[in-house]
């Protein structure tokens, strides 16, 4: 049984790579500096982002950085930091609702957002970038104070990104130093008792404002309306830019957050047990001295340099660790009737996840005849490691499902360490865009990759690899484009148990396929349409007739996303999704017959979500909003043993631009579940985990 869902225990070892490159970052710049060389880059391309919308009109995820949506053959969504600010948003799956196929996985959200996009897992030490390069690890929850926006691009990403699943690679984007003075006050509680305050402040500096600085502090206390709850976060993170002159640019950004909180117990589901109704969603089966204790630091470098009028290279370094304490509970029922159960508890601590990674890149044009190519060369090196202790599990503590018993303080017993573990994933990878005319656009890359997985004492896997991808686009005009894409990618399947014959044993990478057709559309308010049909094959693994661990299944997912997003006249925004989907296991082994023609688990079928704000003509500075966000049925595990039922969840704010005195003041209200509707928000290996109660919570910000 797997006590600690997406959380993999992987060694902890120095390389040198993480901290040459950042040098060689630093040192380039500086170089560059003291030469004076003054080359000019003409802008292959310019998109300036439009302030204050629901939609945007560049993306900086992998290969498409800085790039129109209507350029990218694949579906992607963006959710904007004026989306955020009128949700009130602090989490991660407060702002990926906003998207289709979006789900919680396995546990709740009181600590931090396990996610999965179409049914598959968004890998928590993969596929979470931020500044669309450095893996940050979502082990804890992501802070968004400092995030300009949240970006998404589904499917399958290797040709960029390594080995990752084809879920999805969610980007977070840093607030960057700003042109103008910024130093913004924002203070919120909410009704249990939650209050915090951040600090924006970002000034240029330097000759002619070659140098600027964004710093964002925030600290609050904790409470989300559980019993036996509380705990606090707090964040500090720094921006920094630096223009060294016309051909070189560097940034760096340092981020470093923390949140202590109680973890409520998850509920385990038991074969041949009628699916319990969700508990009072205020009600917490453990101890509030069972901790989550969990601390990250991010860093991430890069320079820009120019190297012509058409080649530009790109340095980039950077490091990602989260450390924890935990105290993980499941609930177990003995007696559905009455309710009575067992709570069991795991211990881990100075559990520590590590990414290095460092890129280089070189970009740029040329021209073959009629053909116009924009190239890119790059080279890539990510190590992820981790170490750890835990002690033997506390079982059998009476505990009721409708009425809670108080859990004393149980100390853990004999600590030992963790299997180590260390995987490096390697790889050079070069793309083409090919323009043809105004209309045609051709995309062709592949990826070469080394990767190397060492666990334990156990002989290490080495395996080379290649990924290739291709896509086709059709711009009618401008603001309209057709698009069919072909990719292949590459993700971890896993080491074998002590269960299975092969113990220990790596098996090597899966190779899932993905094809999408779609249209983009941009209206002329700025209002993006987006439709797609995709079909992702994906391996899995299974047990085979001689108990061994093997690659020996698959499942299919298909089905059709549709988005919408920007504004509806001078009063209306809005920002909308839906997700039709038929997935399906069509592949198992012998020891798995019984999946077969099954959903995989924590799949919906259908999920949409709507998002609304109305400006009131008549009070300048006046909106309202509202949203509804809604997941269909989901399996709780492989077998559809039970189904979680669909729900629907509705969200009301308001908010208030005004004066007070030379002070401009915004104030607002947000009400989240706002029906206060019990629910399982969280399914997937038979776990079960209930979402929070309404929730009102109040703001204000100042601007000086």
């Amino acid at each position: 049984m797997n006590m600690f869902p997406s959380s993999p225990s992987i060694p902890t070892r120095k390389p040198s790579s993480l901290t040459l490159a950042l040098s060689a970052a630093g040192l380039i710049g500086a170089a560059s500096a003291a030469s004076g060389a003054e080359q000019q880059l003409d802008e292959v391309r310019v998109h300036a982002e439009r302030g204050g919308s629901f939609t945007g009109n560049a993306i900086q995820v992998g290969t498409f950085r800085d790039l129109d949506p209507l350029d990218v053959p694949l579906t992607n969504n963006l959710v904007t930091r004026e989306v955020l600010d009128a949700q009130g948003a602090r989490t991660l799956h407060g702002a990926l609702r906003n998207t289709a196929g979006v789900a919680h996985a396995q546990i709740g959200n009181a600590t931090y957002d396990n996610i999965s996009i179409r049914g598959l897992l968004v890998d928590n030490q993969r596929n979470y970038r931020l500044n669309g390069s450095l893996p940050i690890v979502n082990l804890i929850d992501t802070p968004l104070e400092n995030k300009e926006r949240v970006e998404v691009l589904k499917g399958a990403a290797s040709l960029y990104y390594g080995l990752v699943p084809p879920s999805g690679i969610v980007n977070l984007v840093t607030k960057r130093p700003a042109d103008k003075p910024v130093t913004t006050l924002n203070t919120s509680v909410n009704e249990h008792g939650a209050a915090d305050a951040h600090l924006d402040f970002s000034r240029r500096y330097g000759e002619g404002g070659d140098k600027g600085i964004r710093l964002n502090v925030a600290a609050g206390r904790q409470e989300v309306g559980l019993e036996n709850y509380d705990g606090e976060r707090s964040l500090f993170a720094l921006a920094h830019d630096w223009r060294i002159n016309s051909a070189v640019n560097f940034r760096v950004d340092i981020e470093h957050y923390r949140k202590d909180v109680s973890e409520p117990a998850t509920i385990l589901y038991k074969a041949g047990m009628r699916l319990p109704d969700p508990v009072d969603n205020r009600l917490n089966h453990a101890g509030e001295w069972q901790r989550y204790d969990a601390k990250a630091t991010n860093v991430l470098a890069r320079t820009d340099i120019t190297l012509s009028d058409a080649w530009m290279l790109t340095l980039e370094a950077g490091q990602a660790e989260t450390e924890r304490d935990r105290n993980f509970s499941t609930f177990s029922f003995a007696d559905p009737s009455t309710g009575d159960g067992t709570l069991n508890i795991s211990y881990v601590r100075d559990q520590a996840f590590k990414n290095r990674n460092a890129r280089s890149e070189l970009v740029g044009t040329l021209t073959t005849g009629p053909v116009t190519h924009e190239l890119t060369f790059g080279a890539t090196t990510n190590t992820r490691t981790s170490r750890g202790e835990s002690a033997p599990q506390v079982t059998g503590i009476a505990q009721n499902y409708f009425d809670p018993r108080n859990i004393e303080r149980i100390s853990a017993g004999t600590w030992k360490a963790l299997t180590p573990a260390r995987i490096t994933d390697r790889g050079v990878y070069a793309f083409d865009r090919m323009s043809f005319g105004e209309h045609w656009q051709v995309l062709a890359g592949v990826r070469w990759g080394r990767y190397r997985s060492e666990a334990g004492t156990a002989k290490p896997y080495e395996v080379s690899s290649d990924s290739p991808n291709l896509s086709v686009i059709y711009k009618l005009n401008p603001n309209l484009s057709f698009y069919g894409s072909y990719l292949e990618a590459l993700e971890e399947t896993g080491v074998a148990g002590v269960q299975y014959a092969n113990a220990g044993e790596v098996l090597e990478p899966a190779v899932n396929k993905q094809k999408e057709v779609g249209v983009k559309a941009r209206l002329g308010s700025g209002m993006m349409l987006q439709a797609a049909y995709f079909d992702i094959e994906r391996p899995q693994t299974t047990k085979d007739a001689a108990n061994r661990f093997v690659i020996g299944g698959r499942s299919d997912y298909r089905g059709i996303e549709l988005s919408a997003g920007g504004d509806i006249g001078r009063d209306w925004s809005v920002l909308a999704s839906a997700l039709f989907m038929d997935a399906e296991i069509v592949r198992v082994g012998p020891a798995n017959a019984a999946q077969l023609g099954n959903t995989p688990q924590n799949t919906a079928k259908r999920t949409f979500s709507l998002f609304t704000e109305y400006r009131v003509p008549g009070v300048p500075g006046w909106s309202l909003n509202g949203g509804l966000y809604h997941v269909g049925e989901r399996a709780v595990n492989n077998l559809e043993q039970a189904h979680v039922p669909s729900y629907t969840t509705v969200s009301l704010g308001t908010r208030y631009a005004t004066r007070w005195g030379a002070t401009p003041v915004k104030l607002q209200a947000n009400l989240d579940n706002a029906t206060d509707r019990d629910y399982w928000l969280g399914t997937g290996d038979n776990y079960l985990a209930a979402g929070l109660p309404r929730t009102l919570r109040v703001a204000a910000s100042f601007e000086f």
